[in-house]
């Protein structure tokens, strides 16, 4: 079970976009060298960024922006846009269990509901952390490296 790295890029492009927004233009090539990524990579995560409405891209003087207020960008809002678990959820089931055997016949009936109470969890957590609180965070630890 892994969320894949699409989402932290995601949360690290939107708090580049806050952070620069004021003395620099930020572009794909200025956000894949801050993320460290490959441009491509870069472009796919805006792009999906920009389906869900979260960021603006203008090819004039503006460049790359917010398209909302950070506090009403949640990590859930950013798990969803990027889609940071596949279809089936943050668990892959093994493939094929045994049909022949009791344990093998009835394993989902013992684990699915409670992995989807796990999964449910953690996006309603999600839905607690705005990128707010990421912003806020990382200008205090810039400050904190500067004393």
């Amino acid at each position: 079970m892994q969320i894949t790295s699409k989402f932290t890029i995601a949360v690290h492009i939107i708090t580049a976009l806050d952070y620069f927004k004021d003395t620099q233009k930020v572009t794909s090539k200025f956000l894949a060298s801050s993320v460290g990524a490959n441009p491509v990579i870069v472009r796919n995560v805006m792009c999906a960024l920009k389906e869900a409405d979260i960021i603006a891209i203008s090819q004039g003087k503006s460049g790359i922006t917010l398209a909302k207020p950070l506090d009403e960008i949640t990590f859930f809002a950013i798990y969803k846009a990027v889609d940071a678990v596949s279809e089936e959820g943050l668990f892959h089931f093994h493939e094929n269990p045994n049909a022949n055997c009791p344990i093998g016949r009835n394993i989902h009936k013992g684990v699915d509901q409670k992995l989807n109470r796990v999964q449910q969890a953690m996006e309603e957590e999600l839905k607690k952390i705005t990128l707010s609180d990421v912003v806020q965070d990382t200008r205090k630890a810039i400050a904190d490296e500067n004393d």
